[in-house]
């Protein structure tokens, strides 16, 4: 049975390809230059010296060898104060009988007349907080002050009134809010210390608390706070009797 010619017939071999069209073969790899090699081989060894000297480091900035480097533009505080100089000392002989602590704020403001206030001008506000104290001073008793019977264990004791101190300021607590100053005055602040100006709102201040402090009950604290120490003190030493009064102040 014939064939029909338009059926392909598998082949048993691969067609031949034309020498023009027939790809050129592949170059053959070149060795590498032996420089390119040595620079290779240096690159690789600097970088694991410099990744141990990494880990080292790291290992004793954790075992607090080394300092921190993470900031280093880190403020730096260094202490040059000389030695505390003794200048005085004395005895106390008073009690300290009651405290207060108490809180003004001192608004100030110094100006020129006919002169506008955004050119010469200086207000603060300034909030301070001090602490005066209310004691009895013992050294002032006279040897008639103490009136004592062993038989009848009675004591009598006359004291004077209770003082009281000046204000401690706490500069902790105190603090300036608000400091207002013209144009003419900040120029001249630039070349001046302004201390002074500081130092009078300070005694502003401890001047205002001392006054209040003497309205404000604290020497009628003092008086029983001292009359019920000394009751303690004497009826522990076996007086049945004890009897404490204050002079006039």
């Amino acid at each position: 049975m014939a064939k029909s010619p338009d059926v392909d017939e598998p082949t048993r071999e691969y067609p031949a390809v034309p020498e023009d069209e027939a790809p050129a073969p592949s170059p053959e790899p070149k060795p590498d230059p032996p420089q390119r090699s040595i620079v290779a081989r240096v690159l690789i060894f600097f970088g694991v010296v410099f990744a141990v000297l990494v880990a080292a480091c790291f290992g004793l900035r954790a075992l607090h060898v080394l300092p921190s480097f993470d900031n280093p533009f880190e403020n730096k505080t260094t202490d040059r104060s000389q030695p505390v100089l003794l200048q005085s000392m004395r005895d106390l002989s008073r009690y300290v009988a009651a405290d207060g602590t108490f809180q003004v704020i001192v608004d100030l403001q110094e100006s020129k007349d006919n002169i506008p206030d955004f050119l010469i001008n200086r207000r603060i506000l300034f909030v301070g907080s001090g602490t005066v104290e209310e004691y009895v001073d013992f050294a002032k008793l006279p040897t008639s002050a103490i009136e004592v019977d062993n038989e009848k264990k009675t004591i009598k004791i006359t004291l004077p009134a209770p003082e009281q101190g000046n204000a401690a300021l706490d500069m902790q607590k105190s603090y300036v809010v608000e400091e207002q100053r013209g144009a003419l005055t900040a120029i001249g602040d630039a070349f001046k210390s302004d201390t002074d100006k500081q130092q009078r709102v300070y005694a502003m201040a401890q001047q205002k608390i001392t006054e209040a402090a003497r309205s404000s009950g604290l020497n009628q604290r003092a008086e029983e706070n001292t009359q019920r120490m000394l009751e303690s003190l004497f009826t522990r030493l076996g007086y049945t009797s004890v009897t404490v009064t204050f002079s006039n102040p």
